[in-house]
């Protein structure tokens, strides 16, 4: 069973940069499908970023252009990169990873910005910006 902890939340002013991380325990034959999830309480789990076993990125809208997510198979260590961070994007952000499915001969991921497409979640990490 993969374990991820993530790391990197902070308080910071509107405008600023933050980078989280997520350290994985383990992959199997090809790199998991990865996620970056936050919420707000009160609120629905939304999905931030997701990434591929092939490296392929995908972006809710309102962080296009702003947030970028990367992955370090080296280390088993996903990455949220966020700038020009605005009062909205204060939530607890969580890691998540899922097993790729192998269809028609490649790994696949499938619903990246979708809770219920990952069975592996972190304990999150607070961002908090402030105006």
């Amino acid at each position: 069973q993969v374990q991820l902890v993530e790391s990197g939340g902070d308080s910071v002013q509107s405008g600023g940069s933050l980078r989280l991380a997520c350290a994985a325990s383990e992959y199997t034959d090809s790199p998991y499908c990865m996620g970056w999830f936050r919420q707000d309480p009160g609120k629905e789990r939304e999905g931030v970023a997701g990434i591929d076993s092939d490296g392929n990125t995908f972006y809710t809208d309102s962080v296009k252009g702003r947030f970028t997510i990367s992955r370090d198979n080296a280390k088993n260590t996903l990455y949220l990169q966020m700038n020009s961070l605005k009062d909205e994007d204060m939530a607890m952000y969580y890691c998540a990873a899922e097993r790729p499915q192998y269809m028609l001969r490649r790994w696949r991921c499938y619903g990246l910005l979708e809770s219920s497409g990952f069975s592996y979640w972190g304990q999150g990490t607070q961002v908090t910006v402030s105006s």
